[in-house]
Formats: structure tokens, sequence, C-alpha cells
């Protein structure tokens, strides 16, 4: 069974990660800079493996806690 600060980690990992999925996708759809001055695949990528580590640790954290 999961402890309290787990089960916290692990809601703040995922929710963290689906939202900067999420707005990553939109921006990226919409033909948007995720981030000013870099280049757009540069930070479509790192935005997204960031969001894609950050599910994983919610993950991780829900199921070892």
């Amino acid at each position: 069974m999961e402890s309290g600060p787990a089960i916290f980690a692990g809601s703040v990992f995922t929710l963290f990660g689906a939202g900067l999925l999420m707005w990553t996708t939109t921006r990226v759809r919409h033909g948007r800079p995720v981030a000013l001055g870099v280049s757009p695949v540069a930070s479509a990528t790192v935005a997204s493996v960031a969001a894609v580590v950050a599910l994983a640790l919610g993950a991780w954290c829900l199921t070892h806690g």
C-alpha cells in the first residue's frame, strides 16, 4: 500500500507530465513556439522528453510507494 508522500509525489509528477505534454502538443499543432529563441524542433523535443520522464516518475512513485 502506498504511503501518503508517495501518493502526493506521484500525483504531482503525473499531473505535471500530462499538462506539459498537452501544452506542448497544442503549441506544436498551432505552429506556435514552445520556447522563444530556441529551435522549434529542439524545444518541442526537450519538452516532450521532460513530460514523458515526469509521467514515468509519477507512475513509478504510485506503484513503488
